[in-house]
């Protein structure tokens, strides 16, 4: 399909139902640990709505009338948690994301899934700004919809060498407050060693500081996603990345966790 995908998600915890909206391979940032091959900068292509509503039609109806959960997924993640605007680049750069938002309303109230499955927005939060963009994450909120907000790194030199953005710390925290107060939202953050090092300790402090000026500023997020690498990075700086430890990525989760955030971490 071009559009639809499925994947058996750690955060999601069990069949994300994935919606790829940039299979053309193009995003507006560049992360280091990037699983897409091939990746090049840009923004989304034409979306063939059409055409979507149509493969998720057929998805859904293999999925919940059909064979593929007994025969393709393992028993503890035999069930659908969730729909994730997400794929191989930044998915509110389609021009077309508000539409793509109401046909997705559309199959979920045909398949009576509006209350059962959550539609999720995996973003970067850079286009947030767009009053289009925030039409789409507003009417996400009427269908148990959240949005994942990522931030990697609060230094802005780090940010650059992960995500391959010059995006500023200020504008983060206006497109995070714009997301929050339209839809809840979560930040994604992952953390990994470069040159087997893993986040220095100012760079962890910077971090903290920036999520304890979050609640500062009365940003209400639902808390934060932490998670290791799971997959292959396909970047040119992959032989350079690996994992961080479970006991160094558990110490992290307990030092926002004393901010009095709430935390849930995927080594």
């Amino acid at each position: 399909m071009t559009y639809v995908y499925p994947v058996i998600s750690r955060r999601s915890g069990g069949v994300s139902i994935g919606i790829n909206l940039n299979p053309n391979n193009a995003c507006n940032w560049r992360c280091i640990y990037c699983q897409v091959p091939n990746l090049t900068r840009g923004t989304a292509p034409t979306i063939d709505l059409p055409l979507l509503e149509q493969e998720l039609r057929i998805f859904l109806r293999e999925l919940l009338e059909g064979d593929f959960m007994s025969q393709q997924v393992s028993p503890e993640c035999q069930r659908i948690n969730d729909m994730a605007l997400s794929g191989n680049g930044e998915p509110t750069s389609a021009k077309e994301f508000v539409d793509v938002i109401e046909v997705i309303a559309r199959v979920k109230r045909d398949f009576a899934l509006a209350e059962s499955i959550k539609l999720v927005l995996i973003t970067n939060g850079s286009l947030i700004n767009r009053i289009a963009v925030q039409r789409g994450i507003a009417r996400m909120a009427t269908l148990n919809g959240e949005v994942w907000f990522k931030l990697d790194s609060a230094i802005p030199d780090r940010r650059q060498l992960i995500n391959g953005t010059s995006i500023s710390n200020g504008t983060i925290k206006r497109h995070l407050k714009i997301a929050a107060a339209l839809c809840p939202t979560w930040i994604q953050t992952c953390v990994l060693q470069i040159d087997g090092q893993p986040p220095s300790e100012s760079e962890v402090n910077a971090y903290l500081d920036f999520m304890q000026q979050t609640r500062d500023t009365k940003i209400l997020l639902q808390g934060v996603l932490l998670y290791g690498l799971a997959r292959p990075p396909m970047q040119g700086e992959a032989d350079r990345l690996s994992k961080v430890s479970d006991q160094w990525l558990a110490q992290l989760a307990d030092r926002i966790k004393a901010l009095g955030i709430e935390v849930k971490a995927y080594s």
